[in-house]
């Protein structure tokens, strides 16, 4: 017979694949992406290997090496018998073949003009037309070559008279190499770019004006109104106030762009009194922080709101009722009784709400994109545009789940400190009387 603790296991068997499949391993992927270089450009399997402008670009300029770099720009043309052998099938006289055997097998030339120069010297002289054929089956140059392996790349190299030091095969390797690296540079990028304190500062606006205006302190505010209202007036307006988180995200924007519009409802209201018609949700960046604050803050609130009414239903109405006999007044119920009663609704609001802020971009996307400039771009976003879309096409998967992987870093500091300014352990504590 199946014990009750075998049973429970087996219950608890899909949430614990789903909790792996859907949030532990996205995290653990991010981590291992955030060292890659991944991008479109590298693509996310094995790359090859390319000489290519960029190659001889990044030779230059990260490896510090001019040289190398002009030595695999220039063509070399060398009278070798693989050359030789493709003229002869080509059907080229074998009078011409055998001496260009005879005087120039082995030879290497730095330009075609040379190549061309000596070939005219040999006994069966080529028609010009036949010169042409003859210098382009000796051009040994990589230029734009493609090699499966770095052997065949060092092997390329070799066939056209290139010895290369261990530093410069290194350099070749590292340049010409079209696949993603395991790499630290993402992080070290992240530190010296000035676009990253931007989207920092805009990260710490955003949380704290959203938190403790909207899914705090205005939260609280429609709770506690709420609460010393009517039943079905409180029910009422708890139900109107959820109307934004309800709403589709698309349609909800949509209805704060045409309050915002150059000819949406504030430019009509305010033409009247010599106002000038704007765009308000991207004319400033003033503007625009007020817009992502209230569209962000309403759906917000309303979480908030019902946490803490239910928490208010639990309060003891006997507690109410005994303070209003002493002389007490809603200041000071709320004061003394309530808001001490909420401390823990207070923490996981506090808690969730700031992992999600953190997280959260879709209503910044919709309505400002960032904008005006990146005056609103925050972190989240910052890191959707980067992995995912932006303008130049180059998604950089590895930067972006580094910009991700920061996120976690953020959300598991904060979760302890908030764990000890609310006091954790004495909330969970067992009751003096229980003592």
């Amino acid at each position: 017979m199946i014990s009750s603790r075998t049973f429970g296991f087996f219950l608890m068997t899909p949430a614990v694949i789903i909790i792996v499949m859907l949030f532990l391993l996205p995290v653990v992927l991010t981590g291992v992406f955030a060292f890659t270089n991944m991008s479109t450009s590298t693509g996310i399997s094995g790359g090859a290997w390319q000489i290519s402008p960029a190659t001889l670009q990044e030779l230059r300029d990260r490896y510090a090496m001019p040289e190398l770099a002009k030595r695999l720009a220039e063509p070399e043309y060398v009278i070798d018998e693989l050359g030789l052998a493709a003229l002869s099938k080509a059907g080229m006289g074998a009078d011409i073949v055998a001496d260009l055997r005879q005087r120039h097998l082995g030879e290497t030339f730095a330009t075609r003009r040379d190549a061309e120069r000596a070939i005219r010297d040999i006994s069966h002289r080529p028609s010009t037309a036949e010169l042409k054929q003859i210098s382009e089956q000796f051009n040994h140059s990589i230029a734009g070559a493609r090699f499966e392996s770095k052997a065949a790349l060092f092997a390329g190299l070799a066939s056209i008279g290139m010895r290369l030091t261990e530093a410069e095969q290194a350099a070749v390797a590292g340049a010409t190499y079209t696949g993603w690296n395991w790499t630290g540079e993402n992080f070290r990028r992240m530190v010296s770019i000035p676009s990253t304190s931007l989207s920092l500062l805009n990260t710490i606006i955003y949380v704290a004006c959203t938190l403790t205006i909207f899914n705090i302190g205005f939260a609280m505010v429609l709770a506690i109104t709420t609460f010393y209202m009517p039943e079905r007036a409180a029910g009422f307006f708890r139900g109107l106030w959820l109307l934004p988180r309800i709403s589709p995200p698309v349609l909800y924007v949509l209805l704060w762009k045409w309050l915002a519009w150059d000819t949406g409802f504030l430019s009509v209201f305010l033409a009247p009194f010599g106002i000038a018609q704007r765009n308000w949700l991207l004319d400033s960046s003033v503007n625009a922080w007020i817009f992502v604050v209230l569209i962000n803050g309403f759906v917000g609130a309303s979480m908030g709101m019902l946490i803490f009414s239910s928490a208010l239903q639990a309060i003891p109405k006997l507690l109410l009722y005994a303070s209003e006999v002493d002389g007490a007044n809603r200041r000071q119920q709320i004061w003394h009784i309530i808001l001490p009663q909420l401390r823990w609704p207070i923490l996981f609001v506090t808690c969730y709400q700031t992992l999600s802020l953190l997280t959260s971009f879709d209503l910044i996307l919709l309505s400002t994109n960032g904008g005006p400039g990146s005056a609103t771009e925050v972190w989240a976003l910052a890191t959707y545009h980067t992995a995912l879309n932006n303008y130049a096409g180059n998604l950089e998967y590895g930067y972006g789940a580094a910009m991700a992987l920061v996120l976690v870093a953020i959300g598991i500091v904060l979760s302890p400190v908030y764990l000890r300014l609310f006091n954790y352990r004495v909330l969970v504590s067992r009751p003096l009387i229980e003592q």
